[in-house]
């Protein structure tokens, strides 16, 4: 019943409210993004939503366009938007759209899916969350293998409980500054496992 219904209604209402209190902090960011790296201030990417449906998320921009490694890109204001998580904080619109939820695997590009296993796969049973549970156990710090077991492991268990716990822990590993990147890498490695 929670996963049809209160979910759904959690959602909206925590979005709604957490919108409403950061407001004054996203105006910030997006001043200072504007004044750093100009236009656009958001940065919009093609991700898989539920069902593997494509949608844009939204994130403030930490990097500088144009070619290079993402290291290279990543700017000073972006490496403090991308450990305090700032960036993430216009995902709230996805929420609120329905293209999100709270809690649920983080959304990936829509090419990874054909490496996925049917196992792996199954995260695209369920919309795609701004918290997870392969983030509370270390975000980007979590290999691939691990972190995709754990968007599984959530798929099969949905829960009111569950989900708070995971708002919880994902909260303390924000505030502990753990996994902002995988090791060797700005941000997160690409996963490209072939199916077996």
């Amino acid at each position: 019943m929670y996963e049809r219904w209160g979910k759904r209604t959690l959602d909206v209402t925590l979005a709604g409210l957490m919108l409403a209190l950061a407001a004054p902090a996203m105006a910030g960011v997006a001043l200072l993004v504007r004044l750093r790296l100009g236009a656009p201030v958001l940065f919009r990417q093609a991700r898989a939503g539920r069902g593997g449906a494509p949608f844009a998320v939204l994130k403030f921009r930490s990097m500088r366009e144009g070619p290079g490694e993402d290291a290279q890109r990543l700017t000073p204001l972006g490496r403090v938007l991308r450990a305090t998580a700032l960036d993430e904080l216009p995902q709230l619109v996805n929420v609120l759209r329905g293209e999100m939820s709270l809690v649920g695997p983080r959304p990936l590009l829509p090419d990874y899916a054909a490496h996925y296993t049917p196992r792996q796969a199954r995260r695209l049973a369920v919309r795609p969350g701004l918290a997870g549970l392969a983030q509370s156990m270390g975000r980007n710090g979590v290999p691939w293998e691990a972190r995709l077991e754990w968007d599984a492991r959530y798929v099969e268990r949905i829960t009111l409980r569950g989900d708070l716990r995971i708002l919880w822990r994902c909260a303390r590993v924000l505030l502990r500054g753990e996994g902002v990147s995988a090791p060797g890498h700005a941000t997160m490695a690409r996963f490209d496992r072939r199916p077996d």
